[in-house]
């Protein structure tokens, strides 16, 4: 089984215990999560099955969104509901104005330290072993970018933020540098992720559902396929013989007046879309003409050749059934 299911995570469970009971369900060894979600956290959470987990690092890639209450006046070690209270501060003069005044500052491109209670790695070891340890942690800043943060609702002292962000953006994070800049504290008391790349959570599924699926032999309705996940990369489909080479890993070029068709339009001799000039970033999808994702291939700019990053198995050349 190849692909990526939009689950609707609980609170109170791991990603990994979401990727855990999936492997247990459907007895695929295969499987991993796109981007991790906190367990005091809930909603979509990408799980890629099969040769699906070989695309979860462009799904990563994509931006997400949340629904966010946080709570002002006073500050946690996590920087959400479930540590310890470090700090307390009074709100009487905290208004929404001066909520939406401060707002913009954290709009945009910005470097962000991640809460010390994270699962970064130090030297070997998750950030949150060492801070339960007593130890003091300092994380280095990171890069992000915050797209838009939206108020949906202000009921002092708790205000609802919809935020729309890069891979990488710690919410709890946000909802601590928000109380220290307006001066009274906050932390984040509930999250809800809305959006993860293409995957909604008005269309996701509970993994109840997706037990009850498997036991109903329906499990497939809900398994988006592999190229979801690369849907941001232009398309190129090849002739056969292409396609054969491409299967084996081989570097190719789509030469003039050659039939294909491609989005974009790719019509000079070596296969480039016109207009592109690929830097170390540009993917394609390349696919057959039966439409098989092949590969996703990358510019080699030394020999003007399209290069296979990664190969997918087809039901062709696997071998495997897939109906």
């Amino acid at each position: 089984m190849d692909g990526i299911f939009n689950i609707n995570k609980a609170t109170g469970m791991t990603s990994h215990d979401v990727v855990a009971k999936i492997r247990k369900l459907l007895k695929e060894k295969r499987a991993g999560h796109a981007g991790t979600l906190d367990p005091a956290a809930s909603g979509v959470l990408p799980i890629c099955v099969g040769q699906g987990t070989r695309v979860a690092q462009y799904l990563s890639e994509r931006g997400k969104a949340y629904q966010a209450k946080i709570i002002f006046g006073a500050a946690t070690d996590t920087y959400d509901a479930e540590g310890a209270i470090t700090h307390t501060a009074s709100t009487a003069e905290l208004t929404l104005s001066k909520i939406e005044e401060t707002l913009p500052h954290f709009a945009g491109p910005q470097l962000q330290v991640p809460p010390p209670y994270s699962a970064i790695k130090l030297q070997g070891q998750p950030a949150y072993k060492r801070a339960r340890a007593g130890e003091q942690i300092a994380l280095e800043p990171r890069p992000i970018v915050i797209y838009a943060l939206e108020v949906i609702d202000w009921t002092p002292p708790c205000l609802t933020l919809v935020i729309e962000c890069s891979k990488g953006t710690y919410i709890r994070s946000l909802a601590r540098d928000l109380g220290l800049q307006l001066g009274c504290y906050a932390y984040l008391e509930d999250l809800v992720r809305t959006r993860s790349g293409p995957f909604l959570l008005a269309e996701s599924i509970t993994l109840e559902q997706l037990a009850e699926a498997v036991a109903t032999d329906t499990v497939r309705r809900y398994l988006y396929p592999v190229d979801l996940a690369l849907e941001k990369y232009p398309a190129l489909i090849v002739d056969a013989e292409i396609a054969e080479g491409v299967k084996h890993g081989n570097a190719f070029r789509i030469p003039a007046g050659r039939p294909q068709g491609v989005a974009p339009t790719m019509d000079n001799p070596t296969g480039r879309p016109q207009g592109f000039a690929p830097t170390i970033d540009d993917l394609v999808r390349v696919y057959d003409a039966s439409g098989n994702l092949l590969a996703i291939a990358e510019w080699d700019e030394e020999h003007e050749a399209w290069q296979p990053k990664k190969v997918f198995a087809t039901s062709e050349n696997s071998g495997e059934d897939d109906s």
